[in-house]
């Protein structure tokens, strides 16, 4: 790197990276710029809406967690920028894809010439982020180097052939369903955490998605613990049979549901692929290939003996217990039953009211909300494998 100093009676600085890019900034120099007036541009972006909500969608659609940063395949550390020009005016694409989840987000832009390039993402997202104005220029030039403006800072950057990006999952066919945002949410956080680490066992290394009796429902275990939701189907998915969701789609399904934005959502599945957008914001996510093993047997059908528990209170006793916890014990807690008491006694580690189903010893123990009617659309289930200590 080498730091030029400003000559005397010239009012501009620079800073050059060899081989990557540089930054110009020129502290008395104010373009104003029109569409026409840099007819070899590649787009200029429209001033963005200042609410959070929008700015939120705008940093989402950049997706910096989706882009592979360990590949065999360089050009996965970018994103793929398209400008396009149509009905409605026109449109910037980014898009970034690492062949298991890909992740796009449209803008409205004033397009002087429509083309496509990809960049690197890291340097995109940096650049995009700290720009001084609302709006930005960007121009591609010749060997596919990009040249962003805004203000007074002026960035260059060294693209690829956007020819050499994999091309991303096509969604014409999709059947798509509206959902309630907040219900997929639920529905995510109250199986992800079931979800098998272990990746030898590629067919729980995700959450099983099926449609059954007019409902939705979401199982997800590890083989040590199983957890289930039902709910009311908001529409027909056209599901043959279920799915299974992997872990770090859902994760990135997770985040995009967090996000501050109002308005519904559409969730839609091929046999390979699920797809989920909101607004302008669409991903798609390759689906596990496998067979996710016949829960329903785990589950015990009927328990002579059912406990109802103060569900913070236990979960403070067990928050509580957990300060002796080591990883070199079995992380294993039992449950000493007496006439109207339930101890928690620790051997290694460790709805305002759930049930706590049991048969014996060694038949998995089932939690439940308290007043749970049995074979209800809404209803949740939480499965526990018990231990031989």
């Amino acid at each position: 790197m080498s730091v030029r100093k400003p000559v005397e009676n010239r009012a501009s600085f620079r800073v050059d990276h060899p081989g990557t890019g540089c930054y110009t900034g020129h502290t008395h120099r104010n373009r104003s710029f029109s569409p026409g007036s840099f007819p070899n541009d590649l787009l200029r972006v429209a001033t963005l809406p200042t609410s959070s909500q929008d700015l939120r969608l705008r940093r989402a659609s950049l997706v910096p967690d989706i882009v592979e940063k360990k590949s065999t395949m360089p050009i996965l550390a970018s994103a793929l920028l398209e400008a396009t020009q149509g009905e409605g005016g026109g449109r910037l694409r980014v898009s970034a894809f690492d062949l298991e989840i890909g992740v796009t987000g449209t803008h409205p832009a004033e397009v002087n010439r429509t083309g496509s390039v990809a960049l690197k993402h890291k340097e995109l997202y940096d650049i995009v982020r700290m720009l001084p104005e609302k709006s930005c220029v960007l121009r591609r030039e010749a060997n596919n180097r990009v040249k962003i403006t805004s203000g007074a800072a002026e960035f260059n950057i060294v693209g690829q052939p956007a020819e050499d990006y994999p091309p991303f999952p096509r969604t014409e066919k999709v059947q798509f369903v509206t959902v309630e945002p907040q219900q997929l949410l639920e529905m995510i956080e109250k199986t992800q955490f079931a979800i098998s680490a272990d990746e030898t066992r590629h067919n729980l290394n995700g959450v099983y998605f099926e449609v059954t009796q007019g409902n939705v429902r979401m199982v997800a275990t590890d083989g040590h613990r199983l957890s289930l939701i039902e709910r009311p189907a908001p529409g027909n998915f056209n599901l043959k049979k279920g799915v299974i969701v992997p872990r770090k789609g859902l994760l990135e399904l997770k985040r995009l549901l967090d996000e501050d934005h109002e308005g519904p959502c559409e969730l839609g599945f091929t046999e390979t692929s699920g797809v989920f957008q909101r607004g302008d914001l669409q991903m798609v996510m390759r689906l596990i290939d496998g067979i996710f093993p016949d829960y329903m047997q785990v589950i015990p059908k009927e328990a002579d003996r059912t406990l109802t528990v103060d569900r913070p209170r236990l979960l403070d006793t067990l928050r509580r217990m957990s300060i002796l916890s080591s990883d070199r014990t079995t992380n294993a807690v039992k449950f000493e039953l007496g006439k109207d008491t339930l101890k928690v006694i620790l051997t290694a580690v460790d709805a305002p009211q759930m049930d706590v189903e049991l048969c014996d010893e060694l038949s998995p123990g089932v939690l439940k909300p308290t007043g749970q009617a049995a074979g209800v659309a809404s209803r949740y289930t939480a499965v526990i494998m018990p231990m031989r200590i």
